[in-house]
């Protein structure tokens, strides 16, 4: 990916954009607002829109009694680079809580860990400064990625929530990563099924978030 500034932003960019902000503004304005800011992961590669994280989440947040929509802000191939050069129109002026899960393409990219940090803590604080709630999504590197790398990419996410004071959902892919029955057949990104555990994973954090905002 280049991640060279350019003055005005990509078609991909704009696209994100105008995707995030689809939804109607008056059923938004009536409930909490959930976005979430991530990559192919959240944005439900290889699956129809119903059984991708956003929809699946928000189910999970109904049976917990919360009536919160749950918007998706997701790319296919975005790194925390293209997360901050478009989180400010991405997520919307109406969001209450913001799931920040990105990183996995810079795990894949071998993107230095340094740099994803540094870019996560300015997603994050940007989102701050907007009044907004923050919850971070972190990620575990697999087994075949070199222990060096692995140990100081993991560090990342929980360096970034401390230092802003942000929870830290730890595993984005708790239960699901190295399990092939919940994964397509690239052995990367969850199916149906295994949306629908990473919703249930998610849904009780996110509750809490809400909670604090009250």
């Amino acid at each position: 990916m280049d991640e060279t500034p350019t003055r005005f932003p990509s078609r991909r960019l704009m696209i994100a954009g105008a995707l995030a902000a689809w939804p109607a503004h008056g059923l938004a304005q009536q409930r909490r607002v959930i976005t979430i800011l991530g990559d192919s992961i959240t944005a439900g590669y290889g699956l129809p829109s119903s059984a991708a994280l956003p929809v699946q989440l928000q189910a999970q947040l109904r049976k917990l009694g919360s009536g919160a929509l749950v918007r998706g802000a997701g790319v296919s191939g975005d790194t925390t680079a293209g997360g901050l050069a478009r989180v400010d129109f991405s997520v919307q002026r109406d969001t209450d809580v913001c799931l920040v899960a990105l990183g996995g393409n810079d795990l894949l990219q071998g993107v230095d860990p340094k740099r994803t940090q540094a870019n996560l803590d300015k997603i994050v604080a940007k989102l701050k400064a907007r009044k907004i709630g923050v919850v971070l999504a972190g990620l575990q590197p697999p087994p075949v990625i070199g222990r060096a790398y692995a140990r100081d990419f993991q560090a990342v996410f929980a360096a970034v929530s401390k230092g802003q004071g942000v929870p830290l959902y730890p595993n984005l892919l708790a239960g699901v990563a190295q399990t092939p029955r919940l994964n397509q057949r690239d052995g990367f990104h969850p199916n149906a099924q295994g949306v629908v555990v990473i919703a249930q994973g998610l849904a009780p954090v996110l509750v809490k978030a809400l909670a604090r905002r009250a």
